[in-house]
């Protein structure tokens, strides 16, 4: 059951074992030009912390987001109230992988510089590296832990089997496993690798197995690319499919772009109208209403947006508008 917060605000929170603080529903992604750049985000990240977004994901991967998150938690000496998520081990240009003792040593160390802290709440394995041992990750995780650097530890883009893997060679040998995943999830279909390095998505019929096995775990999920960057937050119409290539960056061209995607758009659409509510709030408000233990990673420069945002926690959909939504009924 969520924890709900008595503050009056639209977020939701969950628990997540081994952290002592809540973690909001929706989770701040540091992905946006002004921290990526390492410039000053003071506006926007003070209006997601007032809104009761507490929760911050990050990595080392995201160029200088680190320490323009890391500054804004320094001035303002609120390092007590958020919840951190980075990342190491993120895939080279190439599209090639290397995750190992070294890996998450090493750029563990740079993030903790970078965030200006002694530890990290969430801290996950941005790829998975198949010809390293689970045992290796899950040895050096445990001692990084233990070590007081990271609270709790977890994966992005790793196979559900995989987890499984590396979780009972923890409980075989007494030790702490993966307690978070962070895959691709949301109403619309990761229909191809944006970025290279295996990502991985639990979307799509052929990922049913996947979904599950997270709903029959309730594992944490921490969906990124939940509206699917920019289609289904209401950047670009459904009448505009022709000029997809045109209004939306080339990673959701290439991950996201496809005409069942748009026919979904064209639902959002639909129901938005009838609610009374915009595109994107139908989006995740179907996400928030699939039986998972999630959590959505979004992103905006916009104060604006995190208030529309939040308002998908009051979004009810029925059963046959979930199925509907994602072409289960016509």
């Amino acid at each position: 059951m969520d924890h709900i917060q008595k503050t009056g605000k639209l977020c939701r929170y969950g628990k997540i074992a081994g952290l002592e603080k809540p973690v909001s529903r929706m989770i701040f992604g540091t992905t946006i030009a002004p921290m990526m750049e390492g410039k000053n985000a003071d506006e926007i990240l003070d209006a997601a912390l007032t809104k009761g977004i507490n929760t911050f994901d990050t990595a080392r991967g995201y160029e200088r987001a680190e320490e323009s998150l890391g500054s804004w938690m320094k001035r303002r000496g609120n390092r007590d109230q958020v919840v951190i998520i980075s990342k190491c081990g993120n895939c080279d240009s190439d599209g090639s992988v290397c995750v190992n003792r070294k890996v998450i040593e090493t750029e563990l160390a740079e993030s903790l510089q970078a965030l200006q802290t002694d530890y990290i709440d969430i801290y996950l394995l941005h790829r998975d590296d198949p010809k390293i041992p689970v045992s290796e990750m899950i040895d050096t995780l445990n001692e990084l832990q233990k070590a007081g650097k990271i609270k709790v530890f977890g994966v992005s883009n790793w196979t559900h089997e995989r987890i499984e893997e590396a979780n009972s060679y923890a409980e075989e040998h007494h030790l702490q496993g993966f307690s978070v995943s962070s895959p691709h999830f949301g109403l619309a279909e990761q229909v191809a690798d944006p970025w290279g390095g295996d990502c991985v998505t639990i979307t799509g019929k052929q990922n049913e197995v996947a979904r599950n096995w997270y709903q029959e775990n309730q594992m944490p999920i921490i969906a990124y690319s939940s509206l699917a960057r920019g289609l289904m937050a209401g950047r670009i119409k459904s009448s505009q499919e022709a000029q997809a290539v045109e209004i939306l960056d080339p990673f959701c061209v290439k991950g996201y772009v496809c005409h069942d995607n748009f026919k979904r758009l064209v639902r959002c659409e639909e129901l938005a109208e009838k609610k009374g509510c915009t595109v994107s709030q139908i989006a995740l408000a179907w996400m928030f209403q699939q039986g998972l233990n999630i959590y959505v990673l979004v992103s905006t420069t916009k104060t604006f947006r995190l208030e529309e945002n939040l308002r998908a926690f009051t979004v009810e959909l029925s059963e046959d508008e979930i199925r509907y939504l994602n072409l289960q009924e016509e």
